[in-house]
């Protein structure tokens, strides 16, 4: 028992030693919708996401924002989340940090707010998640991000990451091998509810959610609402209904 334990924690802290800090990348990039909102800046959350980071010393750029020379390379970069957790007359909301490929790199402290109302409550528990944030001081290290391993700063990380290769290996059990060369390919990062797929500059092009056929998605593009399919050309395709028209969009995508 005793070897066991030393053995989990020589991995461990492999795992730590691996881990990639948010020194390490060049800006951070801010949605304009979270899950638990219905619009694009609703509650001004986007705004008030990227003006904390900006005060927080980060750059940060919008996904609908060209990004500036130096600043395209996907992995190069952070993507911003903001979770709100359910609780009875409480608003709480944490941030998080993930890499190129969805994962976690770092997570705040749940902030809190006993507002009743909306856009002052997630204002409030927002600005507190972000006290933890400004705590870091940061400040680019200016050091080349790795990409082909597995970045893990926690213990809950390293099981969230666990989580998330078995469900992409699912997927890719069923996709083939895309065209790295195509200017139209998508990049699938992984989310609570199933993918986003950005592209080069990034930028969230579609949503995907899960449903019981490792080939099948529910998805959202532009405001149209679909379905991804796999096809049996071993071809990704957005079919929705335009017009009362069903329209068939081939996605090249790489999970």
């Amino acid at each position: 028992m005793m070897k066991i334990k030393i053995l989990l924690t020589a991995l461990l802290c492999s795992f730590i030693g691996f881990a990639q800090s948010v020194n390490d990348y060049k800006a951070v990039i801010v949605p304009l919708r979270y899950d638990f909102t219905k619009t694009d800046n609703q509650y001004r959350m986007a705004t008030l996401s990227k003006s904390n980071l900006l005060k927080a010393g980060f750059e940060a750029f919008y996904t609908n924002e060209q990004l500036p020379e130096g600043y395209t390379d996907r992995c190069q970069v952070l993507y911003i989340d903001v979770i709100k957790d359910s609780a009875f007359l409480t608003t709480k909301l944490s941030v998080q940090f993930k890499d190129c490929f969805g994962q976690v790199v770092y997570t705040s402290e749940v902030g809190k707010s006993k507002e009743k109302d909306y856009e002052l409550a997630y204002r409030e528990a927002l600005d507190n998640a972000f006290k933890s944030i400004y705590a870091l001081h940061y400040k680019y290290s200016g050091k080349e991000v790795a990409t082909s391993r597995t970045p893990v700063a926690t213990k809950a990380a390293v099981a969230t990451s666990a989580v998330t290769t078995v469900a992409a290996t699912q997927v890719v059990s069923v996709t083939p091998s895309p065209d790295l060369k195509d200017p139209n390919l998508l990049y699938a990062q992984p989310t609570e509810s199933g993918y986003q797929l950005i592209d080069k500059t990034p930028k969230v092009v579609m949503k995907l959610f899960k449903t019981s056929q490792n080939n099948v998605f529910i998805a959202s593009k532009d405001n149209v609402q679909g379905s991804l399919i796999l096809k049996e050309d071993g071809q990704w395709y957005f079919e929705s209904y335009q017009n009362d028209k069903l329209v068939s969009e081939k996605i090249v995508v790489k999970f």
